[in-house]
């Protein structure tokens, strides 16, 4: 039966390049996404003919083992087409391209892929990748050599395993098949989005519940405002859902929607390197297929680069110390120039240093032991000490333990006057 669902494919030539070398595909049950290779001529002439190749393949079909073998078929065509255009035309010899289609079978989709555009579906609130990178890094990924952020940033991400090339005429095709239900959402890109935009990101624009048009416009915009390096190329696909039913009307987008009759366009000499270095960087392939012995060569670079990443880790972790350590140093000879005046058991004492302790490390030392007593002193002086009394000095020091002995020294005793011996009063003698 004809998909029931909704659909959309658009294509931008990105910011840096100079031609589109994507090609994509949305009809009535195939949808295919094709990110060419090969230079500034061969990569659009390679997934235009793989679009022209899977293009037939939009029609019903009766079971999903049909759809796999009729998709494996039209690969291997078009892989024989890509190595007769290369004998034909000299100039494009080393063109490939990858390809991710889904064709939709009933409640089924039957998957085929090579290389490293990619398949997502949104289901449940959850973006998952169903296909796998046919990469370099993506085999370091699976060894667990690196990680997933590192093989974002990773320079040998490009370097494709398997493609659909000239070089080979029996591709090897990962092909699948996965239940659809009403509510999913399918997506289908090639590295220009999914190389810039992150997977929260994508499934952030995917969560809104827009229309397919309007959610591939926002991850349009996102890889545009992440710099879009490379050509950027979005199919996708609703099955059923609250939108709009398409009517199958197959659209082509990208290099395939070219006249396939135009020469091939070659590539522009730049008038100077350090002049427009920009321009030919765009024309300067975004993928490409190794020979054996690259692989060799690429492991040891690894290996290399990994190596100079712990040394250079090692070294900065040693810098770290050092510095740690002289910072200590010079925190510890700053607080041995500062005093204070505390107590020790039952007597006033002078110390250097500074009250708080780093752990078991004591940052004061006794300096004097002034043999005050703590008792002899009034108890708000008391208080004070046990609190602990800064000094500016090693002078300011004595001079506030001085002033504590003077209040420390008992009270003068007062004299008491002796009593006064009474003076008889004489009597008058009597009178004869």
């Amino acid at each position: 039966m004809v998909f029931e669902g909704s659909s959309v494919a658009i294509s931008h030539t990105g910011k840096v390049r100079s031609n589109n070398q994507d090609s994509g595909y949305s009809g009535a049950n195939l949808f295919v996404v094709a990110d060419g290779m090969g230079g500034h001529a061969g990569g659009d002439v390679a997934s235009s003919i793989a679009i022209g190749r899977m293009k037939d393949l939009d029609q019903h079909y009766d079971s999903t083992d049909d759809a796999q073998a009729t998709l494996q078929a039209a690969a291997t065509t078009a892989a024989g087409d890509l190595v007769r255009a290369s004998k034909e035309r000299p100039e494009l010899a080393g063109l490939g391209t990858t390809l991710s289609a889904i064709i939709m079978v009933d409640d089924h989709a039957v998957i085929g892929h090579i290389g490293d555009s990619r398949i997502y579906l949104y289901r449940d609130d959850a973006l998952t990748q169903i296909t796998t990178d046919h990469t370099f890094v993506q085999r370091l990924v699976d060894s667990g050599r690196i990680t997933l952020e590192e093989a974002r940033y990773h320079p040998r991400r490009s370097v494709l395993m398997r493609v659909l090339s000239d070089m080979d005429i029996a591709p090897d095709l990962d092909l699948f098949v996965m239940p659809t239900r009403p509510g999913d959402r399918w997506l289908l890109c090639s590295d220009g989005l999914s190389g810039v935009v992150d997977d929260v990101h994508i499934a952030k624009a995917m969560s809104h519940g827009l229309a397919p048009g309007r959610t591939a416009d926002i991850l349009l915009k996102q890889a545009l405002d992440g710099g879009a390096p490379d050509n950027v190329t979005v199919v996708l696909v609703d099955v059923g859902g609250a939108h709009p039913l398409s009517s199958g009307t197959p659209t082509v987008v990208g290099a395939a929607s070219n006249p396939t009759s135009l020469p091939v366009p070659a590539a522009r000499a730049s008038l100077s390197g350090w002049l427009h270095p920009v321009l030919q960087a765009a024309n300067e392939p975004s993928h490409f297929e190794p020979d054996s012995d690259y692989f060799e060569e690429i492991i040891e670079e690894d290996k290399r680069r990994r190596n100079r990443r712990r040394i250079a880790w090692l070294a900065a972790l040693v810098v770290v110390l050092l510095a740690l350590v002289g910072a200590g140093i010079l925190a510890y000879n700053w607080t041995q120039t500062r005093y204070f005046v505390g107590a020790d058991d039952d007597s006033v004492v002078i110390y250097r240093g500074v009250q708080q302790d780093l752990g078991p490390i004591k940052l004061s030392t006794e300096v004097k032991d002034t043999f005050i007593l703590l008792a002899d002193l009034p108890n708000y002086q008391r208080a004070s000490v046990e609190r602990t009394i800064n000094a500016r000095s090693y002078a300011d020091a004595i001079a506030i333990t001085e002033r504590l002995r003077v209040s420390a020294l008992p009270p003068v005793p007062v004299p008491i006057p002796s009593p006064v011996p009474e003076t008889p009063t004489p009597t008058e003698a009597p009178t004869p």
